[in-house]
């Protein structure tokens, strides 16, 4: 039987992107019901052979984005090759059109140009900066004081997760759900441009830490894998494994205290210091000096022993894993989460890849392959456009498009 339609099913998308926050976003559509066409410059975009690889030299990172689109290569600096983006677009049914895209400075590709062949379009943007100048996640990420408020103070450390680049991602396929939805009440498109920069500064300002910084005249120091304003940190095992450990309320913090054995010892440093444990803030303050403490009961102890003690209490604790050790936790016999699924990519091979982790009515959709680079250039043409045989053939013999035997 096959799946039931999403949510968006009947929206009908040209994605032309690269990288992570345009392709996510167009794959959160797909796998939401939109029907998603990725449009590729000859040779593939610049992402194309972003690491990591398989053996084959295909690009993981590619397919993993990528899942449940259907791709068309076209020469986007000929008139040919934009002319079938504009009849994809001019094609859509009536309430149906959308343009994804983080291919900025293009006037062609604009709401602009795109709405008069299509005037109910909803066409999203995603640029580097609100007045159109370059930035990825990595500049932007640099400059919005998070990297300075990470590791333990010896230089600036940023996060290995593109934060920024997932986050835009996702709004700009809020941004499409919204303005279909306004759309469907209106009968209008819209344009929206979504700002890399943006959304970096938009989190800094909605968590805090410009708040803390105007306000009270101080900028985040870094400290480690402690917990601003609680009590968590990370602890060390006789064997080296390690655990993340927190102690959010009060009655983690009772459990943390019994469970280490260490009730007289925190009571003599609370007498000692005059200090209040069962405030949060003053088990941030002294933090360092009760993380001195537990530790010494992980380092009597192995990980399977800390393990098998913290699941008989209500603290919030996990394992550090790598990510091997994660794929080896999800085969192993009573791992498996249904999030994932075996997905025999084309040019990858089978391996555990997710589906959405949005579950409507409780079930979730396992994840569809990724198309190869080119793979439905002949047949979107044909049933998009009507386009017969001889004119495909003509325009793949002009290189003004490609399909997958052609690259």
């Amino acid at each position: 039987m096959p799946p039931a339609p999403g949510p968006l099913s009947g929206l009908r998308v040209v994605e032309i992107s690269s990288f992570v926050a345009a392709p996510l976003g167009g794959m959160t559509l797909a796998q939401l019901g939109a029907d998603v066409i990725r449009v590729d410059p000859r040779g593939g975009a610049a992402d194309r052979h972003r690491w990591p690889l398989a053996d084959t030299g295909t690009s993981i990172y590619w397919a993993g984005l990528n899942k449940g689109k259907r791709s068309v290569v076209a020469d986007l600096r000929s008139d040919a090759g934009r002319q079938v983006v504009r009849d994809l677009v001019a094609a859509f049914p009536a309430g149906s059109g959308v343009v994804l895209t983080n291919s900025a400075g293009r006037d062609w590709l604009s709401h602009e140009k795109l709405s008069e062949v299509c005037p109910d379009l909803i066409h999203v943007l995603i640029e580097g900066r609100s007045d159109g100048s370059s930035a990825v996640d990595y500049t932007v990420n640099a400059e919005s004081g998070f990297p300075l408020a990470t590791g333990d103070g010896d230089r600036p450390v940023n996060h290995v997760l593109p934060a920024w680049d997932i986050s835009c991602g996702l709004y700009a396929a809020l941004a499409v759900s919204s303005a279909a939805r306004e759309r469907e009440r209106t009968g209008q498109g819209t344009g929206v441009r979504l700002a890399l920069a943006d959304i970096a500064l938009a989190m800094a300002g909605n968590l805090g830490f410009l708040g803390e910084a105007e306000l009270n005249g101080t900028s985040r120091e870094p400290i480690g894998n402690h917990i601003y304003g609680t009590f968590g940190r990370d602890f060390r095992c006789s064997d080296g494994g390690r655990f993340m450990v927190v102690a959010l309320t009060g009655r983690h913090w009772r459990d943390l205290v019994s469970l280490t054995g260490m009730s007289e010892a925190v009571s003599a440093l609370e007498g000692a210091l005059g200090a209040n444990f069962s405030a949060e803030a003053e088990r941030y303050e002294y933090r360092e000096a009760l993380a001195g403490l537990f530790q010494r009961w992980f380092d009597s102890r192995t990980s399977e022993q800390a393990r098998a003690a913290l699941a008989g209490t209500s603290l919030l604790w996990a394992p550090y894993r790598s990510f091997a050790a994660t794929v080896d936790a999800l085969r192993s016999p009573g791992g498996a989460n249904p999030l994932m699924s075996t997905l025999d990519q084309p040019g990858i091979g089978p391996h555990l890849a997710p589906g959405s982790p949005m579950r409507f009515g409780g079930a979730y959709e396992s994840a569809e392959a990724a198309p190869i680079l080119g793979q439905h250039t002949a047949q979107v043409l044909a049933d998009e456009l009507g386009m017969s045989a001889e004119r495909i053939a003509a325009l793949r013999t002009e290189s003004a498009v490609q399909q997958a035997d052609d690259l």
